[in-house]
């Protein structure tokens, strides 16, 4: 999977890739966060994506990267609130390789209620 478009804000680096939703029918946005990621960043790019596309997924691997995601999300809630947009999260596991190695990662859907 190539990436569409990296988001820089300061430190904060997201990057953004299409895939197919869990049902196989959407394209969904997804942003991987990391440990260095701002959460206020991620916040501002999750909530415009769920403007526009309705979900989200966000990927992160490590409590760190988690830790900032859920923030993230928590933030985007309210940015979200002020247009009357509802958001639920719905977090998953997923195995993913990284220089040839397996690792767990934890999968984030945030969609529109």
């Amino acid at each position: 999977m190539d990436t569409q478009y990296t988001h820089d804000v300061a430190t904060t680096t997201v990057q953004t890739q299409p895939a197919t939703s869990p049902s196989g029918t959407d394209a969904v946005e997804v942003l991987k966060v990391s440990t260095r990621s701002r959460p206020s960043a991620v916040a501002g790019a999750i909530a415009g994506v769920i403007r526009d596309q309705r979900s989200a997924e966000i990927q992160t691997i490590g409590a760190g990267a988690t830790s900032q995601a859920v923030k993230a999300i928590a933030i985007a809630h309210t940015y979200l609130a002020a247009e009357q947009i509802e958001i639920v999260c719905v977090p998953s596991f997923m195995d993913v390789i990284i220089e040839n190695e397996e690792r767990t990662a934890i999968r984030l859907m945030v969609f529109r209620r």
